[in-house]
């Protein structure tokens, strides 16, 4: 009895988790793309870090860059230095 129970309880976690992840990628929202820096500053006006380690090679920049890496593979054509971070300002 007790080994069914236990076998029961594992398929149901295994099926939830299941379930969950599927809902959470359902839910996650479609990255945008902008047409130019001008309007992704707009929205985040120190740029689009790929990641939080990543640092700015360019120089001294004004605002700090928000960090996304689904957001900066869509608009990767924006960095034109090629250090991982686009549009900075």
């Amino acid at each position: 009895m007790k080994r069914l129970f236990t076998v029961v309880l594992s398929f149901t976690l295994v099926f939830s988790l299941s379930f969950y992840t599927t809902q959470v990628e359902a839910a996650s929202p479609k990255t945008k793309t902008y047409a130019n820096c001008k309007e992704l500053n707009k929205v985040y006006p120190g740029g689009v870090a790929r990641s939080a380690s990543i640092k700015n090679k360019g120089g001294k920049t004004k605002y700090k860059p928000f960090v996304s890496q689904a957001l900066y593979d869509a608009n990767k054509k924006s960095d034109r230095d090629k250090d991982l971070i686009a549009c900075e300002r």
